[in-house]
């Protein structure tokens, strides 16, 4: 149960404390003699770095709870609790001896929120020192009860978020399994048959080169969408002539000319302009363009578009529409069972847009509850 306590509460049931005198830190050691990919038997311990798990040894020079603080370069101050063998290496410090009695996962949430990478050095490469850390104050619960109830509160939160997380996993790997079978047709949707034809894409599609719509809105094309340039958190680089800008309707496929091969493609459903740099293409009747949408992020796919494109080095090939219209597709017989597929495929999509929501809340909900417990703004009634 929480409540609401007020100020003076806090002063008598908390205190402000200096790190050094919590913990002692020490560096980790250098990476192990060998390090693997993946566990290769249950002799093998995880390689934490100031990144996170860097691999696998066969060695630990560390047991036990310890809190894990990044060092050096971009994860410097990053915070994470730890309570298994393993070896740590020379870009984090770890917790080597507490001083007082202090719940150690709780204390890892606290710094986390306290965000120790204020504390690295200014100027240069980022890096963080024992010094500055040891005299870096924190408010602590003295009932040690009270913190192993937060620090409870909260890795409820996290289980949750990491439940979903992995199961996002496995629907994008379920997705990855579906798209390599309906798309090639090594598995068919009920109701329908028969063999799939060899065609050229110019049979599906044809190019859409309209110019000279000022007045619609400028659209940029990512390899997972067709978006307002204003939403983008790219800078504008659009010039100001825009009289040569291509024009996109709901429907058609948009690519990046000299990046097809790359997969950067992306079905429209908005109208508006794109840059002369895209190429626009617009399906015929027995074409579904969701369907394509899929289809053209297969490696198979991407692999013929750059055996089709154009230019001596990868930097200067170019898929124009006359490349384009030439690479040959095994596709089912019919529209509709194409739009079968996509709808298949698009079904999987929503269910993994709604499990990432879902986590984006959860984590949202343990944020919320770092501020509130973490500052002692709510309290945790102890029976």
């Amino acid at each position: 149960m929480m409540a609401e306590v007020k100020n003076k509460e806090l002063a008598t049931e908390w205190e402000l404390i200096p790190l050094g005198e919590v913990f002692k830190l020490t560096s980790g050691k250098t990476k192990p003699n060998e390090l693997f990919d993946e566990p290769i038997d249950d002799n093998i311990y995880p390689v934490f770095g100031g990144n996170g798990i860097m691999g696998f040894a066969s060695e630990f020079n560390s047991e036990g709870e310890n809190i894990l603080i990044g060092r050096v370069g971009e994860y410097c101050g990053i915070t994470r609790f730890v309570d298994e063998k393993c070896w740590i290496t020379d870009n984090a410090l770890y917790s080597r001896e507490f001083l007082k009695d202090v719940d150690a996962k709780y204390l890892a949430y606290k710094l986390q929120l306290e965000d120790l990478s204020r504390l690295r050095n200014k100027g240069g490469q980022p890096l963080i020192s024992q010094g500055p850390i040891a005299i870096h104050k924190v408010s602590l619960p003295k009932s040690l009860p009270e913190q192993k109830a937060i620090a409870q509160v909260l890795s409820t939160a996290d289980a949750a978020i990491h439940t979903t997380e992995k199961l996002i996993s496995q629907k994008v790997l379920r997705k990855k399994w579906l798209m390599q079978q309906l798309l090639t047709g090594k598995k068919r949707l009920k109701g329908f048959g028969g063999e799939w034809k060899e065609v050229p894409l110019s049979e599906m599609f044809s190019e859409r080169n309209s110019t000279k719509y000022f007045d619609l809105p400028l659209l940029s094309i990512g390899q997972n969408g067709v978006y307002p340039q204003d939403e983008s958190i790219k800078k504008d680089t659009s010039n100001d002539d825009k009289s040569k800008y291509k024009r996109i309707c709901q429907g058609d496929i948009g690519y990046n000319t000299m990046r097809m091969w790359q997969g950067r493609s992306a079905l429209s459903g908005l109208e508006g302009i794109v840059s002369p740099a895209y190429t626009v293409v617009t399906p015929k009747k027995n074409a579904d363009s969701l369907f394509f949408s899929y289809l053209f992020k297969m490696p198979k796919m991407t692999n013929l578009f750059w055996r089709n494109s154009q230019g001596l080095v990868d930097d200067t090939l170019n898929c124009k529409y006359k490349d384009f219209s030439i690479v040959r597709v095994v596709l089912p017989q019919t529209k509709e069972e194409q739009t079968a597929i996509a709808q298949g495929l698009q079904a999987a999509d929503k269910e993994i847009s709604l499990l990432k929501t879902k986590a984006e809340k959860l984590r949202e909900q343990k944020k919320g509850l770092m501020q509130q417990l973490l500052t002692g703004k709510v309290r945790l009634k102890i029976d």
